[in-house]
């Protein structure tokens, strides 16, 4: 059994192993990608051609809650390596913020069920 580590991290995150299509732009670039880390504060893309740091992205996440996307009207890019990047989300509509909330919550309860009937050791339990 793997050791348990701290989890360090300001707020939960998806576990790396998600995938999720999404497009992105801003003046000079349209992009498409994959979300491979997603909290409800930010996101991982892998893609093609990433954005410069501190850019501003519109982002449209296709998550398979709904068939409509999911739009982030401001996403800072925070940092880029290779083909990948980090965006903290700054403004989401009050309908979306609720829906990705929900989704994210609804995924970390289902891992947590998952951990639980494996027998996983969770720290404070």
């Amino acid at each position: 059994m793997e050791p348990v580590r701290p989890y360090l991290r300001e707020h939960y995150r998806l576990p790396l192993s998600v995938t999720y299509p999404v497009m992105y732009s801003d003046r000079a670039t349209i992009g498409e990608g994959t979300v491979t880390n997603l909290s409800v504060f930010g996101c991982t893309i892998e893609c093609t051609g990433a954005a410069r740091d501190n850019a501003t992205l519109l982002v449209r996440l296709l998550l398979p809650d709904q068939k409509e996307s999911l739009a982030i009207e401001h996403a800072e890019v925070r940092w880029v390596k290779g083909n990948r990047m980090g965006l903290r989300f700054g403004k989401l509509e009050r309908t979306a913020d609720l829906r990705l909330h929900m989704f994210v919550w609804g995924r970390l309860l289902d891992r947590l069920q998952e951990l639980t009937q494996e027998g996983a050791v969770l720290p404070y339990s």
